[in-house]
């Protein structure tokens, strides 16, 4: 048996509804719902979620503890959130809030306005950091890459977009090698 599989979701502060193969969990950051595989069975009981499988074919042991897993984001996105931190590197380089949108000067000759799409929230504390949060996970993971995009960090000088967390690996320039 998967050991992630095995594990029950306690419900608590959620509410969890399974309607033709689709499984909806709403919170107090909102609704997300997810289409389940038709191997796969989750039985929703009065304290906890319960995902098993019929056999132990390698198809069916992946999905169980894949199931399992995007059901637990699901719930910690509903009930928790997500967030991820990006920070911007580099003179002139900035990202300043308009309403909705987020307009971005990352050294190109014009510059970039990026509209979120909805469940996302993108704050600028200041003009080199961002903050990106949402209930979906996948979404905001997206959302920040898609950003990183944008500018990804240079090795020479470390200037671009990146995560708060990354370390830009700096590499020596023409002058080292001699």
């Amino acid at each position: 048996m998967s050991r992630i599989g095995r594990k029950p979701i306690v419900i608590k502060d959620f509410t969890v509804s399974k309607t033709d193969g689709v499984i909806k969990v709403k919170g107090k950051l909102g609704e997300l719902q997810m289409k389940i595989h038709p191997n796969i069975t989750v039985d929703i009981q009065k304290e906890e979620i319960v995902v098993t499988r019929p056999d132990d074919s390698k198809e069916n042991r992946s999905l169980h503890g894949l199931t399992r897993a995007l059901i637990n984001n699901m719930v910690k996105g509903v009930t928790e959130g997500y967030s991820k931190s990006l920070e911007i590197v580099g003179v002139g380089y900035k990202a300043e809030s308009k309403g909705e949108t987020v307009l971005f000067t990352v050294g190109y000759s014009h510059p970039i306005l990026f509209m979120p799409p909805a469940g996302i929230k993108i704050e600028v504390p200041t003009p080199t950091q961002l903050k990106i949060s949402g209930s979906d996970k996948e979404l905001v993971g997206m959302i920040a890459a898609k950003i990183r995009s944008f500018r990804k960090p240079e090795p020479y000088k470390g200037k671009g977009i990146k995560y708060s967390d990354e370390r830009i690996v700096r590499k020596a320039g023409k002058t080292a090698g001699k």
